[in-house]
């Protein structure tokens, strides 16, 4: 019986705009070996439910479960506070309507605004701390693959600045935070002490954030990171693939052994 998987999705399953090569093939395995796997992603651009639009709308369907960055932020806030300032993507900030508040918020969301930042904006933010407002976070991500444009700058350095202007600690909770993960097993009904495996394109957020957990690694190279490894970061790897067939032949493998 195979490991339940984890599977990270930007980077893995869908490579800039476009499903990855042999995804069918690697969806029909995982249905077809009843494997337990979640699609998990740290971005805040779109809920679980655009997601799976967006498979359909390259004629793919997706079987499992999904959850993104933002539901989970949605959940986190719910029952917490009734007034948040929201920095995200105009694609889904209308699910926090029923919390926004930019006049004297109990906590600021952030997530992918790209190019929006600004100075302006960072004081704005710094003014809600100072005040008192929580300081949430979708993710940390230092830097992202934009279609088109290739590697750009991401919410993480930006989060960081503010956070040591305010000698405060952001509450993460997309990748690699321990509560994202949980929450993801949890919707195939694993438990985070059991072993559990991580297929992911990004070393810190998939693999050094799942192996502090000890999650059983794949770390794909059609993403983030690029050959060869330097040798400190092949601590927390287990496996190596080039592509959604490599990593097949890894689960094929495991199985069988």
């Amino acid at each position: 019986m195979q490991k339940p998987l984890l599977i990270d999705l930007d980077g893995v399953l869908r490579l800039g705009n476009d499903p990855a090569p042999d995804l069918e093939e690697f969806l029909y395995y995982l249905e077809s070996e009843s494997v337990n796997a979640c699609i998990l992603s740290n971005s805040s651009i779109s809920n679980s439910e655009q997601i799976y639009n967006y498979f359909d709308s390259h004629s793919i369907r997706i079987n499992l479960p999904i959850i993104t960055a933002i539901d989970a932020a949605y959940s986190y806030i719910k029952g917490k506070y009734n007034k948040v300032a929201v920095f995200t993507s105009e694609n889904v900030i209308s699910k926090f309507a029923e919390f926004l508040d930019f006049e004297n918020p109990e906590a600021v969301l952030i997530g992918d605004i790209g190019e929006m930042w600004n100075y302006k904006l960072m004081q704005t933010i710094f003014e809600y701390i100072r005040n008192g407002a929580k300081l949430i976070v979708v993710h940390k991500n230092k830097f992202w693959n934009k279609p088109n444009f290739g590697i750009q700058l991401d919410a993480g350095p930006f989060i960081h600045g503010i956070e040591y202007a305010t000698s405060s600690e952001a509450i993460l909770i997309g990748k690699p935070s321990k509560k994202y993960f949980k929450t993801a097993l949890k919707k195939i009904n694993v438990n985070l002490d059991e072993q559990f495996m991580m297929l992911g394109d990004d070393l810190e957020t998939d693999i050094n954030g799942s192996k502090n957990l000890g999650a059983e690694t794949i770390l794909v190279y059609t993403g983030k990171t690029n050959k060869p490894l330097l040798e400190y970061s092949q601590k927390n790897v287990d496996y190596e693939a080039n592509n959604l067939l490599d990593v097949l032949k890894i689960l094929k493998e495991k199985k069988n052994n």
